[in-house]
């Protein structure tokens, strides 16, 4: 047997261990070596919203055209997704470890193009997102106001306006949640009040969403004009 060898000849054995030693050694510089292995798969998440849809509507009109589109992705271990009664819709897809997360990314935003002509318009017009994300979350900050001078709307826009952006701009960071209120309105509107004028629920969103819009009023002085103006006023 080849151990008989090492044992019958001591010092052959001590130069090749002395040989391996020295490769090893040398090797070290070149051999591909993780300080933080990547030890939990890859995921990607898809988020929508539709507004004023229950969680069974999300389920039958948004949920099932993505994962239908989604499912089979390549190197995708699996997939879950959940609704809720405030029009949120979230699908996370788990890849293999080991695979490109970019690139896990650019095979689900494929799927999901494809799926955006079947989603409602509402979806559509809210946009949904793909991105990245680690099963891992990091942690948790808390602002809160010491002396009760802020509410949890006003805290919620100081988070909104000077504190997610920056996080989110942190390298490694995937995505930045804000568990607070919103601004937003909501309206109640009389089902036999817009029977009897005609009118639908759309008409009702467009009306506001006419009375809110920010139009550009335009320039004083731009081209064409009748003759030479030395300054353009923008309103």
């Amino acid at each position: 047997m080849i151990s008989d060898v090492f044992i019958e000849r001591p010092r052959f054995a001590l130069v090749i261990s002395i040989v391996l030693t020295l490769a090893g050694a040398l090797a070290v510089k070149t051999l591909p070596i993780t300080q933080y292995p990547q030890v939990t798969p890859p995921q990607v998440s898809v988020r929508a919203r539709y507004p004023g849809a229950s969680a069974s509507d999300l389920a039958n009109t948004v949920a099932i055209p993505l994962e239908e589109e989604v499912n089979g992705v390549d190197d995708m271990l699996y997939m879950a997704s959940d609704c809720d009664d405030s029009g949120n819709y979230n699908l996370t897809v788990t890849f293999e470890i080991g695979t490109n997360l970019d690139l896990d990314m650019v095979k689900v935003q494929n799927r999901v193009q494809q799926a955006v002509p079947r989603l409602p318009e509402e979806v559509t017009k809210q946009g949904v997102s793909v991105y990245t994300r680690s099963s891992d979350m990091l942690g948790f900050l808390v602002l809160r106001s010491p002396n009760g001078t802020y509410d949890r709307l006003a805290l919620s826009d100081y988070i909104y306006n000077h504190i997610k952006n920056v996080l989110a701009r942190v390298p490694g960071v995937g995505s930045v949640d804000v568990y607070g209120p919103k601004r937003s309105m909501r309206v109640w509107l009389d089902a036999e009040r817009l029977s009897a004028l005609g009118l639908g629920g759309e008409a009702v969103i467009a009306a506001i969403q006419n009375q809110n819009r920010q139009a550009a009023l335009g320039s004083v002085g731009a081209a064409p004009n009748p003759g030479e103006i030395k300054q353009v006023l923008t309103l």
